[in-house]
């Protein structure tokens, strides 16, 4: 695979390097590495991005990663393998953030459903708006919620490469923050626009009713 060239806008180390554990967690050091590899990114086998909220992991870096475990374990491996690392990332460390930390308290717990997830998307949305050059919103209407990534760092640089939305990193990661929001909790995920297909934006649909 060719390289993405750089972006300029950047992701904090500690998300970037809370997402390459996550991934070898998924996939083991020597499925990681390898990865690293085919996505032009060796510099960061046994070296991964310091334990601070500097914004230095360009945006181009996510997306060849994210590519490359499309290339490397065909479409369906790589969805599967994207989606696991998303839930992992936020299981991991990024329930840990600011925004989300009153999302844990005991009055946050009673609140009915529908408020923790009027609260909860939006305290996720803002964490990535607040620390790194992703750019979300975060819309409800009658039956869903609309969360939708105006500058996605999991695509970057492949816009209108695609026939199929390809974020599912974003998809795992918002699924994990759901449950965690919701108390336990599964909620159905659908990007239903992607840049790299040619859409202006990344658009995640988000049923309000958990499945089950």
């Amino acid at each position: 695979m060719d390289p993405i060239p750089e972006s300029g806008y950047y992701y904090p180390n500690k998300i970037a390097r809370i997402i390459l554990h996550a991934l070898e967690d998924v996939m083991g050091t020597n499925g990681l590495n390898a990865i690293l590899n085919l996505a032009h990114l060796s510099h960061l086998i046994d070296n991964p991005p310091p334990d601070n909220l500097a914004k230095e992991f360009d945006f181009a870096y996510l997306s060849s990663i994210n590519l490359a475990l499309e290339e490397m374990y065909g479409p369906r491996g790589g969805r599967a393998l994207a989606l696991r690392a998303g839930r992992a990332a936020f299981a991991e460390g990024l329930r840990n953030f600011g925004a989300l930390a009153g999302v844990g308290d005991l009055a946050f717990k009673v609140l009915p459903l529908s408020a923790k997830l009027r609260i909860g998307l939006p305290a996720m949305a803002k964490i990535f708006s607040q620390l790194s050059d992703q750019v979300t919103s975060v819309e409800e209407k009658e039956h869903v919620f609309v969360y939708t990534i105006h500058r996605c760092p999991v695509c970057w640089g492949r816009a209108g490469t695609t026939d199929k939305p390809v974020c599912y990193m974003a998809t795992g990661l918002l699924q994990e923050g759901l449950k965690w929001v919701s108390g336990g909790s599964e909620f159905r995920v659908d990007e239903s626009k992607c840049i790299a297909k040619g859409d202006e934006v990344c658009e995640f649909i988000i049923q309000k009713t958990p499945l089950g």
